[in-house]
């Protein structure tokens, strides 16, 4: 009989050896499913790359809608790489996208603009009326943030300071909205958009209906967001609140402070807006956030939170 010494070390012999093999098991799985994504992948954006080269616009952006699922719900079992590559190729696209339709937009007709009155002799000039902020379409800014398309936005706020700025269902549908060096303003955005970014805002509230795709928030610090989307992707952003409906799992990158607790925002054609859009009410990860900078499996990231729910807000208007 072997002494009960030796038989305590065959036995965490023997566990390691199955650790090893269900180890070695896990990560064949997660290389094939990773292979599976690649080649589904590769696939889906070349047929995107050829619809919108000599195609329908409308089964084009149906195929990168699902191209964008696709990605989201491989993320668990890519590696960080794999996921980035496939969130620029995707960006990509959608800038490639809304370009197209700018292209196929028809001219507006010539038209004759009516003269200027000239103010009566002796007559005080009038005050000129204070300008609304710059959409993001006509303001040069720096360089794109990370995804975004090359081309200008097409619509959106930029250089704006507090000031209340608000967006409805007929200017959002289905358009690439920029939001960039707000600072200290409330942002209604009512209606669905294809895409949102919001960049370079401080103390700012953005109150967003649902997007069909991502939301990328790249340098804002100090901000209240509410964002419903398909994907929520966070670049060096600090002390901030996100209230989230979100289908995939959020991702952070470089954050510090950031809180997260369940969408809470609603207005008039919401429920109209959210059919529009693709997404799912009924599924929301509004928890489940994946921070690049913490790779530790077996503790929680400091870099992130819950809203506790006593302190949550659930009225914006």
């Amino acid at each position: 009989v072997l002494p009960e010494r030796l038989q305590r070390r065959e036995a965490e012999r023997q566990q390691g050896v199955e650790r090893q093999r269900q180890k070695k098991e896990a990560q064949v799985v997660k290389e094939e499913q990773s292979e599976f994504f690649v080649a589904a992948f590769s696939r889906e954006r070349e047929a995107v790359e050829a619809l919108l080269t000599v195609g329908s616009l409308e089964e084009a952006a149906a195929r990168l809608q699902g191209l964008q699922k696709l990605l989201t719900e491989s993320v668990r079992f890519l590696a960080p790489y794999e996921v980035r590559q496939g969130q620029e190729a995707v960006a990509r696209l959608q800038g490639d996208l809304a370009a197209r339709r700018q292209q196929l937009q028809p001219k507006k007709k010539f038209a004759f603009r009516a003269l200027k009155k000239e103010a009566p002799p002796g007559s005080e000039p009038r005050p000129a009326e204070p300008a609304r902020p710059a959409a993001a379409a006509a303001t040069p800014g720096p360089g794109p943030a990370e995804g975004e398309a090359g081309g200008p936005p097409l619509c959106g706020f930029s250089r704006a300071e507090d000031e209340e700025l608000e967006l409805g269902p007929a200017e959002l549908l289905q358009r690439d909205v920029v939001l960039s060096e707000l600072r200290g303003c409330r942002v209604r955005l009512r209606g669905n958009a294809n895409t949102l970014r919001v960049r370079d805002c401080r103390g700012c509230t953005v109150l967003c209906g649902p997007v069909s795709t991502s939301v990328l928030v790249d340098g804002c610090s100090d901000c209240l967001l509410v964002l419903a989307c398909q994907q929520l992707r966070t670049h060096r952003t600090r002390d901030s609140r996100f209230y989230v409906q979100v289908t995939s799992r959020a991702v952070i990158e470089g954050c510090t402070k950031v809180s997260f607790a369940p969408y809470t925002w609603s207005y008039p054609g919401m429920e109209r807006d959210f059919e529009s859009s693709g997404l799912d009410r009924n599924r929301n990860n509004w928890k489940l956030v994946d921070d690049f900078d913490w790779l530790a499996t077996d503790k929680p990231s400091p870099n992130w939170s819950l809203i506790p729910e006593q302190e949550r807000v659930s009225c914006w208007d």
